[in-house]
């Protein structure tokens, strides 16, 4: 997400998968690493172009919060269904094809936009969300370890941060681009006000603003697969005898992994959700009383501030403990949350908007703390990580919940809960590592 955007994108785990070795020839790495930096890139924004695409549908359809949020229950349930099967099918065809596999059902994916907003049928557009995810999570399986496997093991940090920059950016753009072509033809008419033949009209209409993109992104997906396929002999993929993944969950009786776990779970969660709200957040009387365009433009300054967070994060890594690290960007964010939530006016927009500079280091920091010392059994624990995404798919809707019975500002508890845990799992680090139980990063 930043994002699943950190973005989930730091959201973006490490694949569960240990069945293949890949090989690139020396003279194709490089080529093969921009491949990689693509996929991140494209996979980063999709997901972040939810954000934009909540609002709308919320308008079109007359939602209630908790029914927009299934947009993301719909994306990110795909984590929890789609993992393991993409980790078997790598396994079966190789990375490079599974990656065009990926690819191409993410742009049927988005195709089936097309059908939704014919039938002006609500579900019709999360079935097609769950497909695109599907390939998203597809391309998740095939991109983290092949970066990390392309080059020298001394430069792998610095690829995987390359890497997330490429999401990142991906997560920053593409909601100054939604923003502009999805919500700038955002109807003042009142579809609850329509109804018969003159509401599937106004319907069938409005939502080809978003059929529009969509198919954009259809197209561009069809090319990037077609030159993964073309490249796809350029990497020598020497099979490994495969573990059964099923028999990783019993990782989770290590009281550090399965605190990470769930951390990860939260993470994605409270970090998806505030992504979610922003736009009518933001677009609220006593809050920036903007256009729903204009507060889906500044969504693109959350994700951003993840971007550069990331490599202020990463030189701060280097001087302090990683725990003491993640508990001071949790408490940074709980103080910005509950900032935005207890004042009104540009004030409380931009506070909430901060959150994503402290988004930033998160995820990396909790996967390394959860998964340092796994050693033969890394693959196994970033299987059940992978998983753990989910959280994108229930904290969102549980947020939504809140908003419907409360308000938008009260519902901000929940990712503030959210940032809570994982402050105290970064202090639980810490406090491990002072008393040698845990050794230093």
């Amino acid at each position: 997400m930043a994002g699943v955007t950190a973005g989930l994108q730091d959201e973006a785990t490490t694949s569960p998968i240990d069945g293949i070795e890949p090989r690139a020839m020396p003279a194709n790495t490089a080529q093969l690493q921009w491949y990689v930096f693509g996929l991140f890139f494209i996979f980063g924004g999709i997901t972040s172009l939810n954000d934009v695409l909540i609002p709308k549908l919320k308008h079109l359809y007359n939602l209630s919060y908790f029914q927009a949020m299934l947009v993301q229950f719909a994306f990110f349930t795909a984590y929890a269904l789609i993992s393991m099967p993409g980790a078997a099918l790598v396994k079966r065809i190789g990375y490079m094809r599974t990656a065009v596999v990926g690819l191409l059902t993410m742009s049927a994916g988005c195709l089936l936009f097309i059908p939704a907003a014919q039938s002006s049928v609500y579900a019709a557009f999360l079935g097609a969300l769950f497909v695109l995810a599907s390939g998203v999570v597809i391309v998740q399986v095939v991109a983290n370890p092949l970066i990390s496997m392309l080059g020298a093991r001394r430069t792998t940090h610095s690829r995987l941060t390359f890497a997330q920059a490429f999401n990142s950016l991906g997560t920053t753009i593409f909601p100054l681009v939604g923003a502009t072509l999805i919500l700038g033809s955002l109807a003042t008419v009142d579809p609850a006000t329509l109804a018969g033949a003159e509401r599937s009209a106004f319907l069938t209409a409005e939502s080809q603003a978003i059929v529009s993109t969509y198919i954009g992104l259809a197209v561009a997906l069809a090319v990037l697969a077609l030159l993964v396929w073309l490249g796809r002999e350029r990497l020598q993929e020497v099979p490994a005898p495969p573990t059964r993944l099923l028999q990783s969950f019993d990782l989770l009786r290590q009281t550090r992994f399965a605190f990470g776990a769930l951390c990860i779970f939260l993470y994605v969660g409270a970090e998806v959700a505030i992504g979610s709200v922003l736009v009518n957040y933001l677009s609220q009387a006593d809050t920036l009383a903007g256009t729903a365009e204009r507060a889906g433009q500044l969504v693109a300054l959350y994700w951003g501030g993840a971007m550069v967070g990331r490599f202020v994060g990463s030189g701060l890594l280097r001087l302090v403990s990683p725990g003491l690290v993640l508990l001071g960007v949790a408490a940074g964010a709980m103080l910005l949350v509950a900032t935005s939530a207890s004042t009104t006016g540009e004030f409380s927009g931009y506070a909430l908007l901060a959150v994503g500079l402290m988004n930033s280091i998160m995820f990396p920091t909790i996967f390394s703390l959860a998964s340092e010392e796994l050693g033969p059994r890394a693959a196994d624990g970033s299987g059940i990580i992978c998983m753990a995404i989910v959280g994108g798919a229930i904290i969102p809707a549980l947020t939504g919940l809140v908003a419907d019975a409360t308000s938008l500002r009260a519902s901000l508890m929940v990712p503030l809960l959210c940032y809570a845990v994982i402050g105290a799992f970064g202090l639980w680090c810490a406090r491990q590592v002072r008393t040698g139980r845990m050794p230093p990063a």
